[in-house]
């Protein structure tokens, strides 16, 4: 399977591409090319953020399945909106256009509409920008999985985790291991057209990402 994965950069991102057997790692500032190429994924600088849903279509087109795993990082309401949900967006738009129907997007734990988060909040805009595009992926014709990681930590990763569907809450979860769950839905048609919200635990991830 030939893979693209937007946010090639991110910490996610360069723990997911060395388990990939073929893959494009999309990411923005060019001073990063050497060290996404150690991963073994073909770099491409490009920027999803100013790029059209024609350029981003020229892009996917070739691959068997969209990976979104970036982030405008907080900070700059504006730009999360322009990247988290407008950028996002387009990249479902322009899967659709390129004929790539599998796309998995990195959500996270209990995003939504009903996300709870005050306007007040700094999260507000990235809580109100990721119900958005979630909400216009689970409307497309693209063969999708939405995966919710709870809270993000740099430890080891585990190969087991415990989904919502097993009566999992908001916990946290190795970015390691969110590696190996987006490896392990890729090819997985029993994950299409499912939200899979997740925190460490203890069920092995090929069992816990089938279980209905």
């Amino acid at each position: 399977m030939r893979v693209l994965v937007v946010g090639g950069h991110g910490k996610v991102a360069r723990l997911l591409l060395p388990l990939l057997d073929e893959a494009t790692a999309v990411f923005r500032n060019a001073d990063h090319t050497a060290e996404v190429a150690a991963t073994g994924a073909e770099p491409a600088v490009f920027d999803v953020e100013r790029a059209s849903v024609e350029e981003m279509a020229a892009l996917f087109a070739g691959h068997d399945a969209i990976v979104w795993s970036a982030g405008a990082g907080g900070g700059d309401p504006s730009r999360t909106y322009a990247v988290d949900r407008d950028a996002a967006i387009r990249s479902m738009d322009a899967a659709q256009r390129a004929g790539v129907d599998r796309y998995v997007m990195v959500s996270y734990f209990g995003a939504g509409p009903e996300h709870g988060v005050s306007p007040e909040n700094g999260f507000y805009p990235y809580a109100q920008a990721k119900a958005a595009a979630d909400a216009h992926l689970r409307e497309s014709k693209l063969n999708w999985t939405i995966l919710g990681p709870s809270a993000l930590t740099d430890a080891a990763g585990t190969g087991r985790i415990e989904t919502a569907e097993q009566g999992a809450t908001s916990g946290s979860v190795s970015r390691a291991d969110v590696a190996a769950v987006v490896a392990e839905v890729l090819g997985e048609p029993s994950t299409y057209g499912r939200t899979i919200n997740f925190n460490n635990g203890a069920t092995p991830i090929p069992e816990a990402v089938r279980l209905l």
